[in-house]
């Protein structure tokens, strides 16, 4: 069966979201069908391992943690967008420190900061393990880098490593 599906989560992911973005129909289902498929071979020839979950509880307390704060933000920045709150605004790079190592929290960390506005993953430097955000509506870097550390990467460390 893993030669057919080597990934066979990341297929039904993929296939899933194939239908929801274009909708059931017998020509869809064929085409998703494909898509999962090739996606799941195409990375199982990059070479890529499967992530090892260690802990399973700590993946609904993240989603929680994460939507909440892309909610917040989306609110922040339309209302420095829309209404000119915030003038004296500047925005900045802040360097973050990290513990985490695995690839998949790593990868998981970057979507979630780039997913979220008003920040964007600029860099990784993996001799150092320091991730370089930019952050639109930037007050304290500190708090930037508590943030990070406390509420993102805390949770995938116990999630992945």
């Amino acid at each position: 069966m893993r030669t057919l599906l080597p990934y066979p989560l990341l297929a039904l992911g993929l296939a899933a979201m194939w239908l929801l973005l274009s909708g059931v129909s017998r020509g869809s289902v064929v085409l998703a069908i494909a898509v999962a498929l090739v996606g799941s071979h195409a990375l199982k020839l990059l070479g890529e391992a499967s992530p090892h979950i260690r802990r399973w509880a700590a993946i609904p307390e993240f989603a929680g943690v994460m939507f909440v704060d892309i909610i917040r933000s989306n609110i922040a920045v339309a209302g420095i967008l829309l209404f000119g709150m915030g003038k004296d605004r500047r925005s900045g790079f802040v360097t973050i420190p990290l513990q985490l190592r695995s690839p998949s929290g790593l990868a998981v960390l970057a979507i979630v900061i780039t997913s979220t506005p008003g920040t964007a993953w600029v860099d990784y430097n993996v001799a150092r393990n320091e991730l370089l955000i930019h952050v639109f509506d930037l007050v304290d870097e500190e708090e930037w880098v508590q943030l990070i550390q406390n509420r993102y990467e805390r949770l995938l460390r116990e999630t992945f490593e």
